[in-house]
């Protein structure tokens, strides 16, 4: 008889015999080296690159705590970290009042137009913030902003009623473009909740504002703690209102300060780096927070087995005013910052809307921008990225979630905690130690599309497991046990009942990070060099440029082929059975 090997399953059982090596393992071992690569090496090397100074031709990196010293020894870093956390809770608050509000009246309340609404709460997130914070800039400036010059001439004043350069224009700007999420975020747990305590609470004489108070609110307590730390990381994060609409006039944050500190003249990355290692401890402490919450939020429970259908409050006269409040913040969100950019890139340069510049119609903009020597480079850029990024991910963290979910490895919390760990990373953040580590390791990606390409995977490897999990955590073991008893190798296994199984969770997260890598300009604004521009980067070199007009138009295209792009994700994600992206 010949001696076979007798292995075991990864969760301790025994299997068939099988011969020689198993092909798995080297599967597993390369999906778990990849994330670790990417999820360690940036961290590593940024905390490394801010103890030294930076190496020149002449001049080898030395040891150092001059970065520390010239970034925390002023008194600048304290007016530095004080706008940098009322900028971020400032927008968080806001954002959440705002959305928590709007998805009340959408949930509970019988306000008209409420499922046209939630329709539409998905067109918000797909303008890119660049965009959002240049439509903005032309309707809120104090010279040229079109509220301002409206209220002018009602009120025949010279007084700026709202200038978006300012602190608080900050807040307003990054507040009204991170609302959508927390609407979405307070809708999903408000549509959740077993409302026979609201309905108690009115047949015990509570008016619609005790209730919500008193009940609605208590009881999605966890869900607004969630939200209000996603809001606040996502806001101490922001890259693109504290660039354009602080730094004209002197107000820093921690971004913008390394934004700068990069673009300085010796490049001072060790300054740079020292900034954002506060940055990324002030992300970690919120993701940890909101990880803790995730896990404790069963005590607030309403839902039980038994089904039901929420009655919606009447509002009685009053559901026209909350009816018009959802015009006027679809107004604010949509229309107004799409009308503004769309008159202006009809300009052959910016003026503000009157019957004489009704005359000046043009489309020379979008003749430029259909034209422009980097335009096709940068659209097949932005499409291999975002296709190709969200393929890897999603195939490595299927693979993954695997290991973690059905397996009984030790330390597998460990690897599920390493690929989740790319999200305490700001986008900036991780664009500045990728690009720390290929500048010291030269291995022939650096000033290619390829040193793009491994901080997308990095930035977006959590969002793709988060999916994958929640569709693996619904696939019983005997479907894989089944296939094993049938003869079918792991691969074969994987590849014929894991994977298509999971086939509804892997298009919805592919989906997801398509729309976010094709809009993505944070990470990216440190790594691409001339021919790896893509859209969202020739957008911000055309603000910079004073290209105004050019901008609005290639903002236009933009926004209308990101919306046609969602409406097919939508499409075939309905086919595939998932109900949203």
């Amino acid at each position: 008889m010949e001696a076979v090997d007798q292995s075991t399953t990864l969760d301790g059982r025994s299997a068939l015999p099988r011969r020689g090596f198993d092909f798995k393992w080297l599967i597993i071992g390369g999906c778990v080296i990849l994330v670790a690569y990417f999820a360690l090496i940036p961290l590593f090397f940024l905390l490394w690159q801010s103890f030294f100074t930076p190496q020149t031709a002449t001049q080898p990196a030395v040891f150092t705590l001059d970065n520390y010293r010239t970034a925390y020894s002023s008194s600048e870093t304290i007016r530095l970290f004080l706008n940098s956390l009322q900028f971020a809770i400032g927008t968080a608050l806001f954002s959440f009042c705002l959305g928590t509000l709007l998805a009340w009246m959408n949930e509970r309340t019988n306000t008209p137009f409420k499922s046209l609404f939630f329709a539409l709460s998905i067109i918000p997130l797909i303008i890119p913030g660049v965009l959002f914070t240049v439509s903005w800039i032309l309707l809120g400036s104090p010279k040229i902003g079109l509220i301002n010059l409206a209220l002018q001439k009602v009120f025949e004043t010279d007084y700026v009623f709202f200038n978006v350069y300012s602190l608080w224009g900050m807040i307003w700007v990054d507040g009204l473009h991170y609302s959508p999420m927390a609407f979405l975020i307070m809708t999903a747990a408000f549509r959740s909740m077993d409302p026979a305590l609201e309905e108690s609470a009115m047949m015990s004489g509570a008016n619609v504002l005790q209730v919500a108070w008193r009940i609605t609110l208590k009881l999605s307590w966890p869900a607004i703690f969630a939200t209000l730390l996603i809001l606040f990381v996502r806001a101490i994060e922001s890259f693109e209102v504290p660039a354009l609409l602080g730094l004209p006039v002197g107000i820093q944050v921690f971004t913008s300060s390394i934004y700068q500190a990069i673009h300085h003249y010796p490049s001072q990355i060790g300054l740079a780096s020292a900034y954002a290692v506060t940055l990324l401890a002030i992300t970690t402490v919120g993701v940890y927070f909101q990880s803790r919450l995730s896990s404790q939020g069963s005590k607030y429970s309403t839902m039980t087995g038994k089904g039901y259908r929420p009655r919606p409050m009447d509002l009685g006269p009053w559901r026209f005013l909350t009816a018009g409040i959802f015009i006027l913040y679809f107004l604010l969100i949509v229309v107004l910052p799409f009308l503004v950019l769309l008159w202006s890139s009809l300009q052959r340069f910016y003026s503000v809307p009157s019957w004489a510049a009704l005359q000046n119609l043009t489309l020379d903009a979008y003749r430029f921008v259909l034209t422009y020597p980097t335009m096709t480079q940068s659209v097949w850029n932005s499409l291999v990225l975002a296709l190709g990024s969200a393929t890897i991910i999603m195939l490595v963290t299927s693979v993954i979630c695997w290991i973690v979910v059905k397996t009984k490895i030790p330390g597998r919390w460990l690897l599920d905690n390493l690929a989740s760990l790319p999200m305490v990373f700001p986008g900036l953040v991780l664009g500045l130690s990728i690009m720390i580590f290929y500048l010291n390791f030269d291995i022939g990606i650096y000033g290619t599309l390829w040193i793009m390409f491994a901080a997308y995977i990095t930035r977006f490897l959590p969002y793709g497991l988060r999916y994958n999990t929640t569709s693996m955590l619904q696939i019983h073991k005997e479907l894989e046990e089944s296939a094993a008893m049938s003869g079918a190798s792991w691969g074969t296994t994987f590849w014929r009942v894991i994977l298509p199984l999971l086939k509804p969770g892997l298009v919805a997260g592919w989906i997801y990070i398509v729309i976010v890598s094709i809009r993505e300009l944070s990470s990216s604004i440190l790594l691409y060099s001339p021919g790896t521009e893509v859209v969202s980067i020739v957008i911000w070199e055309l603000w910079e440029n004073g290209q105004y007009v050019e901008l609005s138009a290639l903002g236009v295209l933009f926004i209308v082929g990101l919306f046609i792009l969602v409406m097919l994700a939508q499409f075939v994600g309905k086919k595939f059975g998932v109900k949203e992206a």
